[in-house]
């Protein structure tokens, strides 16, 4: 019993408080005093903040660019989108008005026909209604004829073919006395103009 007393006493003190540690309490070596050791400086903080506004402020240089672009290139399309509709209406209008002159004489025939005509020939109803169906057609395309009798004369619309001195009681000057052949347009385009008789 002597023996193991001694024994105990003489065991260093390091091996006394291992054993004590491993009967319970825990033993804490070094453990850090007043928080985290990679605190940051004010000055640090100041600076990385700058940083991120830095950041914050490219991108939004870069954001207002492409913003820019993409509009540019919708306005662009816009404008290109007008322009293909008004150049399809402007070659419309041409092949409208090409086919129109080639069928105007034709036209001009049947009016001859249906004056020439006897009233009691049996084809005058079907000259009347093909002349009827032909200016239907010219009118669903847009097209319109006038006939400018007792107007002022004007050379934009008007074809004068013979001139009529002017009598005492007769038209003023410059009027359209007759109309030899009717005009035909196209909303302000003329395709062909009345061909008429002016008072002197």
């Amino acid at each position: 019993m002597t023996d193991a007393k001694q024994t105990l006493e003489e065991q260093p003190e390091e091996t006394q408080e291992s054993q004590a540690g491993s009967t319970g309490a825990p033993v804490q070596h070094g453990a850090p005093v007043g928080g985290s050791l990679d605190a940051s400086s004010p000055e640090e903080e100041a600076a990385e903040v700058e940083g991120d506004l830095d950041e914050l402020m490219k991108m939004a240089a870069e954001r207002d660019k492409y913003l820019g672009l993409a509009q540019r290139t919708q306005a662009d399309f816009e404008n290109y989108r007008k322009r293909v509709a008004r150049d399809a209406a402007a070659a419309r209008e041409r092949g409208v008005g090409s086919l129109v002159k080639e069928l105007l004489p034709a036209l001009d025939n049947l009016d001859r026909a249906l004056e020439a005509a006897a009233q009691d020939d049996p084809l005058l109803q079907g000259v009347r209604l093909v002349r009827s169906e032909l200016s239907a057609a010219l009118a669903r395309a847009g097209i319109e004829s006038f006939s400018p009798a007792g107007e002022t004369f004007d050379p934009e619309v008007h074809e004068a073919v013979a001139t009529a001195p002017q009598g005492p009681a007769g038209a003023p000057s410059g009027t359209v006395v007759e109309v030899y052949q009717p005009g035909y347009r196209m909303g302000a385009s003329i395709i062909r103009p009345a061909r008429v008789l002016v008072a002197a």
